[in-house]
């Protein structure tokens, strides 16, 4: 059987430490305000400590969100997360925007991490990743994203060992031009 490429095959039998990727129908710049975005932010940290999801990383664009985090002891937990977050947040803005039915959410994917060199260069990835975009040219001036809290909360030790770690050959899903009106 083959998997459709548009519609990834969830494999999330087992708890762990995943990165996921999420995007917005046809690559949309839905949420390209500043307020469109922190409402996205705030809902996506909020969903995921619901359904008992502890993330360590985060970016969340007009277009797109990536987010390392380590599952409860159910990991399928993870499609009822986004399915109430995605639900919730398309719901949301379509009703801000008079855009009754609107297709809000494409779709998801992610990958459970297993060596923990991958997992380093991941979380430093998903820290950085408003400055691959050109969106900032340091991660921690971004609001939406983790890199201004784990420059708080990490030790300088923690903080140096992940940033070593280049993330110019980390393979994640990221075809993704985001934009952010300020």
């Amino acid at each position: 059987m083959t998997s459709w490429p548009h519609a990834p095959a969830h494999q999330l039998s087992e708890s762990g430490t995943y990165i996921v990727t999420a995007a917005t129908y046809q690559k949309q710049h839905l949420f390209h305000s500043s307020s469109t975005l922190h409402h996205i932010h705030d809902g996506l940290l909020r969903y995921a400590a619901r359904y008992e999801w502890r993330l360590e990383a985060w970016a969340v664009f007009s277009n797109h969100y990536h987010f390392i985090g380590h599952s409860p002891e159910n990991a399928a937990t993870l499609s009822k997360f986004l399915a109430h977050f995605h639900s919730r947040s398309a719901a949301w803005l379509n009703e801000l925007e008079g855009a009754t039915g609107r297709k809000v959410w494409h779709n998801f994917w992610e990958t459970q991490l297993t060596h923990h060199r991958s997992y380093l260069a991941r979380l430093n990835y998903v820290h950085q990743n408003a400055c691959k975009h050109g969106l900032v040219s340091a991660a921690s001036d971004y609001p939406f994203c983790s890199a201004s809290w784990f420059a708080r909360k990490a030790s300088g030790a923690q903080e140096k060992t992940i940033s070593s770690f280049p993330i110019d050959k980390v393979k994640v899903l990221d075809e993704f031009e985001p934009v952010w009106d300020r």
